[in-house]
């Protein structure tokens, strides 16, 4: 669907609506046709609450010219009224407007009632039983349909005024149907809640059109409800409360005292949680505290109760090396007896240090022994690497979780405390990029008694998600870690492996090389570069290696912004590598130009997209990093289709917020993915994103070939700049203790924007 820009002159048409030639339930993506003057009809698209046949419609927007289906007004808001004549009411209630009344009951009532149909409909719905085949039940639920429907239509307009857009007013419907005005009035700032996520800034401006004070206790608590929320984007899992009364006292514009005071009285109530950490006292949101807490303490059992160790491990080991030809290192060796003897073990290490053989070897000894091994990653990608490598099925851990998404997208697993998952072993890939809650439904999964292995490089990122898992676990100093250090000799001819570790020891890559798998192009100018990275992705690579632009090579930038940054370089690669033509459809979506043929990701979890693999296999959810190709745009039907791999998924215009142009995507965004070829412009840029690990991860993600493009002092910044994304978390502390957590359940804090992370 397009978008208008604000200069545009909106124009509005009015009318009564004929019919309704589609509709999508689930993004309200509708097409009508409306009767308007001279008894013409027009083409109605846009999003909006359902619409029938019958009612007045106003709708403001633009035209626009469809290539297959000619002149459409392109609505971007619409007023509807019930109709009031005894022919238009006959129209509106024949079309299935109302459940329990068709045609002829239409046409009976109608016949009865006249214009004042509606009128009696809401007022007497009682009188509905004088008519022929209407029971005083079947009345009762024509009824409370209609009250639905009426009320659902009262709320969206009520909630138009401040703003609130159709789909947002359903949701709050959703949760309290008819208190749905009579609650925002009360507290306009629970529509930042689930499931309306309103953010702040709007609430506020609502309740300040309500008149409502800046002391008022709701706005209070939605203030700092809001600091703890919004700094879930920087991965912190708790903050300290000093921080939180300061950051929030600062945005409500209200003294301390009066925010510690609100602080309290949401501890007693339940709507935050407290912790007494090493370096004082910390709040979370009562979710995060619980998964923090649980982990602990299941870690901790599982220490105490650990699986029985496998018999036989040294002749076992050996065998296996004989088997393959080799001779496993001494830390690699050590990996394998703690995993075989312990309950739980921590794997990390660098490229070319041997991660895979040692996992390889230990999932063959696990199964020598007789147990069931269940191998997982975060992402899909991740899976699939560790699929390839091992030569055995992975899967997501949402998908060994057996994951089913609520009405309000949140996840319910399948697998839990009462439906534990069949294993004797797990082994967890790319530990790095899980975070707090999906690690805490994990463990929930296991049967006690089960091994864990969980694998990972410290040094790359953290998870998008809030948590800093890996490095926590490893930093309580409680549970065991193998480090592998040594860079095998097979390993050691790569410059990509190399580099990789002289990056993170803080020395600085070897630039200079003409051969081989990393190379650096000295460029000083951004467009300049902009063009290097062009001609690389478009003929360079493509030529001397036989890359394809749209399967093998991935443009890497540390951040979005910027005349090297995602945005920009999205643009420029999309005209190259696919052109406008008169044979692809296209649409501006949310101020981003989508064509068919483009390359995309998906960069949040979105549950309700739903897909179809190519043996017919359907089911619902794409996940944050997921890479297709848009390869259908549908704009008569609001409907995209991206193809991931094996499998088509289907947006609606609305979920496509949820979609971007991947031919560049930030280093954030690669995390537990692996690309053939990487090129990634060196520019300089916002600070907080020029640092060594982020540099770290952005080689690590290459696996045959990387260049480089750009200055070098950018890449000698990052090097020198041991910078790390550091979180608020409790999980380390709560390890440390002793006092049995289990229960059925330093970084700066920002009020406004969060450091770019994604």
């Amino acid at each position: 669907m397009d978008q208008w820009t604000e200069m545009e002159q909106l124009q509005r048409i009015q009318g009564v609506v004929d019919s309704v030639t589609f509709r999508n339930e689930q993004s309200g993506w509708t097409v009508l046709e409306l009767a308007i003057e001279f008894g013409q009809l027009a083409t109605v698209v846009g999003v909006m609450p359902e619409v029938y046949a019958g009612e007045q419609l106003s709708a403001e927007g633009s035209w626009g010219e469809h290539p297959s289906f000619g002149p459409q007004f392109e609505a971007k808001t619409i007023e509807r009224s019930l109709p009031n004549s005894a022919s238009t009411i006959l129209r509106y209630l024949s079309s299935g407007a109302i459940k329990g009344i068709g045609p002829a009951t239409a046409s009976r009532l109608v016949g009865k009632f006249g214009d004042k149909t509606l009128e009696v409909l809401e007022k007497q719905p009682e009188r509905l039983s004088e008519i022929k085949g209407i029971s005083p039940t079947k009345a009762r639920i024509i009824a409370e349909d209609y009250a639905r429907k009426f009320g659902v239509r009262e709320a969206t307009v009520y909630l138009a005024q401040f703003g609130v857009t159709v789909q947002e007013a359903a949701k709050a419907w959703k949760k309290w149907g008819s208190r749905t005005i009579e609650q925002v009035k009360s507290d306009p700032y629970s529509l930042c809640g689930d499931p309306v996520n309103l953010g702040f800034e709007r609430a506020d401006e609502i309740a300040t059109q309500m008149g409502m004070e800046k002391d008022d206790l709701s706005r209070m608590r939605a203030g700092v409800l809001y600091v703890l929320r919004h700094n879930l984007n920087n991965g912190h899992t708790c903050l300290p409360r000093e921080k939180v009364c300061e950051v929030s006292s600062h945005c409500l514009d209200v003294d301390k005292d009066a925010t510690d005071y609100t602080i309290q009285k949401m501890l007693e109530d339940g709507e935050l949680e407290s912790e007494q950490l090493e370096s004082g006292e910390f709040l979370y949101l009562p979710y995060l505290h619980k998964a923090e807490s649980y982990v602990a303490g299941r870690l901790q059992m599982m220490m105490e109760f650990a699986p029985n160790p496998c018999a036989n491990v040294e002749e076992n080991i050996q065998e296996v090396e004989r088997q393959e030809g080799m001779q496993y290192g001494n830390l690699q060796r050590q990996a394998i007896y703690d995993a075989l003897l312990q309950g739980i073990l921590i794997l990390t290490g660098g490229p070319g240090t041997g991660k895979t053989t040692t996992i390889n070897a230990m999932i063959q000894l696990l199964e020598k022994n007789g147990e069931k091994v269940a191998l997982a990653a975060p992402t899909g990608r991740a899976a699939k690497r560790i699929s390839e490598v091992t030569n055995r099925e992975a899967k997501t851990i949402h998908r060994l979780l057996e994951v089913e998404w609520t009405p309000n997208d949140r996840p319910v697993f399948g697998r839990n405390e009462r439906n534990p998952l069949d294993y004797d072993s797990i082994i967890v890939d790319e530990l790095s990029m899980v975070d707090i809650v999906l690690f805490e439904n994990l463990l929930r999964a296991m049967r006690l008694g089960c091994r864990l292995i969980l694998v990972g490089d410290a040094d790359q990122l953290p998870s998008v998600g809030a948590g800093n898992v890996l490095h926590d676990l490893i930093a309580s100093g409680k549970l065991p870690v193998v480090s592998l250090e040594e860079v095998f000799r097979q390993a050691q001819s790569s410059l990509i492996v190399t580099n990789a570790h002289r990056i993170i020891h803080g020395e600085m890559p070897e630039l200079s090389s003409h051969s081989g798998d990393f190379f650096f192009l000295d460029t000083s100018a951004p467009d300049q570069i902009s063009k290097t990275i062009v001609d690389l992705c478009t003929t360079r690579l493509p030529a001397a290696y036989g890359y394809s632009p749209q399967l093998d090579l991935q443009v890497l930038c540390p951040g979005k912004k910027g005349p090297l940054g995602t945005f920009q370089l999205n643009q420029v690669l999309q005209g190259s590598l696919n052109p406008s033509s008169k044979e692809k459809k296209e649409a501006s979506v949310y101020g981003q130009l989508f064509r068919e043929g483009d390359k995309v990701m998906q960069i949040r979890n979105n549950y309700c997209i739903t897909w179809e693999r190519d043996d017919g296999t359907q089911g619902e959810g794409v996940f944050n990093g997921d890479v297709g190709t848009l390869v259908k745009i549908d704009t008569a039907a609001g409907l995209f289709t991206v193809r991931y791999e094996d499998r088509m998924a289907d947006y609606t215009s609305e979920m496509l917020s949820d979609l971007q142009l991947a031919y560049a995507v930030t280093v954030h965004k690669s995390q537990g993915s692996e690309f053939p070829a990487v090129v990634m412009p060196m520019y300089p840029g916002a600070p907080q994103l020029c640092y060594r690990n982020l540099l770290y991860t952005a080689v690590t993600r290459a696996k045959s070939l990387i260049v480089m493009v750009g200055r070098r002092s950018v890449v000698q910044n990052m090097v020198f700049n041991h910078r790390k994304t550091k979180r608020y978390s409790g999980l380390r502390d709560l390890l440390c203790r002793d006092d049995g957590l289990l229960d059925s359940s330093t970084s700066e804090v920002h009020c406004c924007d969060p450091l770019e992370s994604d």
